[in-house]
């Protein structure tokens, strides 16, 4: 994906923070992401790296800081969480789909108790989506009956049905052997030509490395660093950082 700096703000991360228990998890993160654009956000477990993706959408309140959205401040009492989740498609690492639902169903529950489309608009909105995934025609399986990928698939048209303004990714190859990873890094990739906004949060480095996006190395609650992929991965002068890296080629 090409990026281009006259792109707008769609998401701004000021000064966040949250603590558990008074353990502090995020401790002043400051985050820019423009329309259709693509940030991938590494660091070692624990440096809350979900917690961050939580606390945007708010299935977690952060503690301090702000999270702006299209403008608004969305940490604010009065937003409408419901209508902001809406907006944010979130892919959970695990997948999170209803066992007991098809994929199709799986695909239209949201259109149709969230956004209030009929049985039939939303299975049409819903084909499209599984069709842009590749997986029409395993619409009538049940997760049961999916492969790892082909229900990250499933999990990602269920996200862009509901049209959302970004899409949200936590660990999606971490689930996946090698090779359906790859898959999915070719999803991400079509995403990307297609300018759908993401936020990633991942400790793939091949997954880092095939997509053109700016990499966040989230230590210890903080930004440490930005950039490219191979200035993070390859020569960076915090050691911190280079060892991270390093270690994970040697895993």
């Amino acid at each position: 994906m090409t990026q281009t700096s006259e792109n707008s703000v769609l998401l701004e991360v000021r000064g966040l923070i949250k603590r558990f228990d008074d353990k502090p998890v995020l401790n002043g993160v400051d985050l820019v992401l423009p329309e259709g654009q693509i940030k991938m956000v590494m660091g070692p477990s624990g440096c809350g790296k979900s917690t961050l993706l939580r606390c945007i959408n708010r299935l977690i309140d952060p503690c301090a800081g702000q999270v702006i959205f299209r403008g608004e401040d969305v940490t604010r009492a009065d937003t409408d969480v419901r209508l902001l989740r809406q907006r944010i498609g979130f892919v959970f690492q695990h997948f999170a789909l209803y066992r007991h639902l098809s994929a199709l169903d799986n695909v239209t529950l949201g259109l149709r108790k969230l956004r209030g489309m009929s049985r039939a608009d939303a299975v049409d909105k819903a084909m499209a989506e599984l069709a842009r995934m590749n997986m029409a025609e395993h619409a009538a399986k049940y997760p049961s009956q999916l492969s790892g990928g082909q229900k990250q698939r499933v999990a990602i048209a269920r996200a862009l049905a509901m049209d959302p303004a970004v899409l949200f990714f936590d660990e999606p190859t971490s689930a996946l052997d090698p090779l359906m990873s790859r898959e999915i890094v070719g999803v991400i990739d079509q995403l990307c030509a297609d300018n759908v906004t993401m936020l990633c949060v991942t400790h793939d480095v091949d997954l880092a490395r095939a997509i053109e996006g700016n990499v966040v190395f989230l230590d210890e609650g903080m930004v440490r660093a930005e950039g490219g992929a191979n200035a993070l991965f390859e020569d960076h002068d915090d050691p911190r950082i280079r060892a991270f890296f390093s270690r994970d080629r040697r895993s």
